[in-house]
């Protein structure tokens, strides 16, 4: 399995984070009273090269679950948590927690769930504009000095805020932000999948390519949009339908198929492909809770497509 490196420190040392390319997510599936299932597909990931998972306090039962099994393979040392942070808390998604408190109560309370005094990536969970940055920055770096987190990163924040955090950190002395977690898939959102969410447009894009700053993409499958699940006629999913139709989406999807016919695989093998082909360092999240699942996005990150391929999916071209 590929993989791609995020600066982070540790022991005052700055150090790089092999990270493969495929990222284990946290799906319902992962609970401690489901190990007999999960425990199989982790196994299988982890055979396969993959070593990083991805998972968050307002998850619930994820940070447990990986914590038990992590404890009985006894393989910490050869594992990435990438975990995330100041959510909001289950039955008040109105009031924001991205605060220095909630950053260091959260981190305290994943540690103690996955059984580990560190982990080597943490992101906020979400942002709240009203905070100013530069106590979260703070507050994070303190987090990297006291050793309980290698690297720091954001998911779902704005370019802007994003921009604004690392030259607060730079002019500080800080440590700065080693990666990004928007939403970044082949089918292009109507509205954010869910509040509040960030998905990368082609600003984001741009300034990925000119930072070479790794992306881990969440919902990097679109939800199964290619799967062949989902039609145009096909209106059920009222979720799929506001989030995912539209005449650009449908040509990608046709797009996709013509190429993984060409190329003997499945259009959402190819979606996969196009998120892990990007010009700049990227990961894509995934949620297999089947091993045939798994074995399908693995299958997936060895695709080749060129540039041509990838622009032409996109449709940015009109030809490859």
């Amino acid at each position: 399995m590929k993989q791609i490196r995020v600066n982070g420190k540790k022991d005052g040392r700055n150090i790089l984070i092999p990270c493969a390319n495929l990222v284990m997510g946290a799906g319902d599936f992962l609970r401690a009273d489901n190990m007999d299932v999960a425990a199989q597909i982790l196994d299988r990931y982890f055979e396969c090269g993959g070593n990083i998972f991805d998972t968050a306090r307002h998850y619930r039962h994820s940070e447990n679950a990986i914590g038990i099994w992590m404890e009985e393979r006894k393989n910490r040392d050869r594992i990435i948590i990438q975990t995330k942070g100041c959510h909001p808390v289950r039955g008040a998604l109105d009031v924001p927690r991205v605060t220095p408190a909630a950053i260091h109560e959260d981190i305290s309370t994943s540690l103690e769930m996955l059984r580990t005094d560190h982990v080597e990536l943490f992101a906020l969970h979400r942002d709240d504009e009203t905070v100013p940055v530069g106590p979260l920055m703070e507050a994070l770096h303190k987090e990297v000095e006291d050793g309980r987190v290698y690297a720091i990163g954001v998911s779902n924040w704005e370019l802007a805020r994003i921009i604004e955090a690392n030259e607060y950190a730079q002019t500080h002395g800080l440590t700065p932000l080693s990666f990004n977690s928007p939403n970044l898939s082949l089918p292009k959102v109507n509205r954010p999948r869910w509040e509040d969410c960030v998905s990368a447009d082609d600003t984001m894009i741009k300034w990925h390519e000119q930072t070479d700053l790794p992306l881990f993409s969440w919902s990097s499958q679109a939800g199964g949009f290619f799967s062949g699940r989902f039609t145009r006629d096909n209106l059920e999913d009222t979720e799929m339908v506001e989030v995912y139709y539209s005449e650009k989406n449908w040509e990608r999807y046709s797009r996709a198929e013509k190429l993984a016919q060409e190329k003997g695989v499945t259009p959402i093998q190819i979606s996969l492909a196009y998120v892990l082909h990007q010009s700049f360092p990227t990961a894509a999240v995934i949620g297999p809770e089947t091993t045939s699942e798994l074995n399908s996005s693995i299958e997936a990150a060895d695709i080749h497509l060129t540039q041509l391929e990838v622009d032409w999916l996109d449709l940015r071209r009109d030809n490859r």
